[in-house]
């Protein structure tokens, strides 16, 4: 977005121009003292840039700083042709040129956590980066002092060893590659999962997986997870018992896969599902992140997958309407799990005076056709509301940071609801208070919803509450025919001319009560609420049963 590739364009420039400012300032100049401290602060925006830009290419900026304290460092010892600085710059040669080649052989290293093994190299090759400007910031700091140059070569030494063990480690892995894998597939066949749960995703995009892992957890049956981007691996790992395997090639996913898995679970419709997808031994079963009307939910893409678990008939029927033509036999409605501590409202509440109010905005997506998000014109349904007494919970998507204009719109959003708890007293919860409370916990606090087309919806139909959906294609008539969930909801206008209307039947008067109630069995299946959650778990060990056909047969 816009603020991001500024913020990218800023930490370059900066990176640049201090590097070059650095060198010329100590190699033409007499000002040695302000040299180094420009050296100084071009490694802080070095690092400053790799934070911002992870991939970036920053060997001609930290060259050009590395010989400039060179420089620094021989005209404050004064003492001619010193040996030990000029075995200290080939060393840092030796850095500068492999950090980077040794950093992008190390990411293409399979991780792992939550397993029994230690596999050191891929991790210090991370770091080797930071090492580097650690090395470079202590040498700085030494030719300020006017150390011995041997401090300077004693330093880069002990940095280079270490970047020769990982060079060693590396090619030895890349060269001479262990027979069946290395520690991690060792490890992995050691627990003998039966299933796995694969991920690929943009950043941010971890709650997909960590509202299945309770589930997947309850099945009973040692599994893990797969994710294909790193920064994954540490959240996900935090949120399950379960090993959670990065795996950067297709070679790395030919080493997790063990003999003893037999199903696949995914939760989204990820370009890379197809590098696991191709093990044809296991069966292949889409879990989608949540039900909702929005086109992405009817992707064509789910007829590659064995099985397709969907919350209700009203699953199957989108597929239909879109015109996605899916084998019957692929589909098994198994309910929504995660709406399983949603407390349910059997009776209406109709006529309340201070009523609690969940707003849920959606981002504004990939692609035109799916910008289902309010953000823009929402700031006169908030001032309706609190009009109205009410207290509201204000709970944007985790993507709508990516869009600059979204963010801008959402902290309006957010003022106007602070500035009115310091006047009012009301409770509105917002921010970082808002992002700590589960879906469930914001459902079970309020008494009705306001939400963009998303599968919150779905979710909070089980609580027999009202809701209200966003228009926000001003598609009129033809809103309720694309997305039939809102027929058992109030619309909202775009331009939000009938938002008393709207607020009126939300919170008073409510004629569409009975009408949700069928609506809630046609979207999440009409299973008993004391084992809702029993359908999914059955569905998922019917997938694994030959694993429990093999366990009965096997001789005690």
């Amino acid at each position: 977005m816009r603020g991001d590739l500024v913020r990218k364009l800023a930490a370059r420039c900066l990176t640049i121009g201090l590097a070059v400012l650095a060198f010329v300032v100590l190699a033409l100049t007499g000002a040695t003292g302000w040299g180094l401290a420009l050296a100084a602060a071009a490694l802080v925006a070095t690092a400053t840039e790799q934070r911002i830009r992870p991939g970036a290419d920053l060997v001609a900026e930290t060259t050009l700083i590395a010989a400039a304290i060179l420089v620094g460092y021989a005209r404050r010892l004064d003492d001619g042709i010193n040996l030990a600085l000029v075995v200290t710059g080939l060393v840092l040669l030796g850095l500068v040129l492999l950090v980077g080649p040794l950093r992008t052989a190390g990411s293409l290293e399979i991780r792992a956590a939550n397993l029994p093994v230690r596999a050191w190299t891929p991790l210090v090759a991370d770091q080797l980066g930071t090492a580097l400007l650690g090395l470079l910031a202590a040498l700085a700091l030494a030719a300020a002092l006017a150390l011995p140059a041997g401090v300077a070569l004693a330093a880069s030494l002990l940095v280079g060893a270490g970047a020769g063990a990982v060079a060693l480690d590396l090619a030895r892995r890349r060269f001479r590659p262990r027979a069946g894998g290395g520690p991690v597939a060792a490890a992995l066949r050691r627990h003998r999962p039966e299933f796995l749960l694969y991920f690929s995703a943009p950043p941010g995009s971890e709650y997909q997986v960590t509202m299945w892992l309770p589930y997947l957890e309850r099945i009973g049956r040692p599994f893990l997870v797969v994710v294909r981007e790193p920064e994954f691996l540490a959240p996900i790992a935090a949120a399950t018992d379960a090993p959670v395997v990065y795996c950067p090639t297709l070679g790395a996913m030919d080493e997790a896969l063990v003999p003893s898995l037999r199903v696949a679970f995914y939760v989204n419709h990820g370009a890379k599902n197809s590098h696991c997808v191709r093990f044809t031994q296991l069966t292949h079963v889409q879990l989608h992140h949540g039900d909702s009307d929005k086109a992405p939910s009817a992707n064509p893409v789910s007829g590659i997958f064995d099985r397709i678990f969907v919350a209700g008939q009203a699953a199957i029927d989108r597929y239909a309407r879109a015109g996605v033509q899916i084998p019957a036999d692929k589909f098994v409605v198994v309910g929504r799990p995660q709406v399983e501590s949603i407390e349910v409202r059997p009776e209406p509440a109709r006529g309340l005076a201070h009523p609690t109010v969940l707003y849920t905005p959606t981002w504004t997506g990939h692609h035109a056709d799916a910008d289902y998000c309010s953000l823009p014109v929402a700031e006169r349904l908030l001032q309706r509301l609190l009009e109205r007494g009410a207290t509201v919970i204000l709970r944007a998507h985790p993507y709508t940071a990516q869009n600059p204009a979204s963010a801008r719109q959402l902290g309006r959003l957010t003022e106007l609801l602070v500035v009115d708890r310091a006047r009012t007293g009301r409770q509105h919860v917002v921010g970082a208070a808002a992002r700590e409370l589960s879906l469930t916990e914001c459902v079970n606090s309020s008494d009705a919803l306001v939400s963009d087309v998303s599968g919150v919806i779905s979710d909070f139909l089980y609580s027999g509450k009202p809701y209200a959906v966003t228009d926000m294609g001003d598609e009129g008539e033809r809103f309720v025919e694309r997305f039939p969930l809102a027929g058992s909801g109030y619309v909202l206008r775009r331009d939000m001319s009938n938002v008393d209307d709207v607020l009126t039947a939300l919170l008073d008067t409510d004629p569409l009560a009975e009408a949700r109630w069928a609506t809630r069995r046609r979207y999440l299946g009409d299973f008993p609420a004391e084992s809702y959650a029993e359908a999914f778990l059955a569905a998922a060990r019917r997938e694994l049963a030959p694993a429990e056909t093999l366990t009965a047969s096997t001789p005690a």
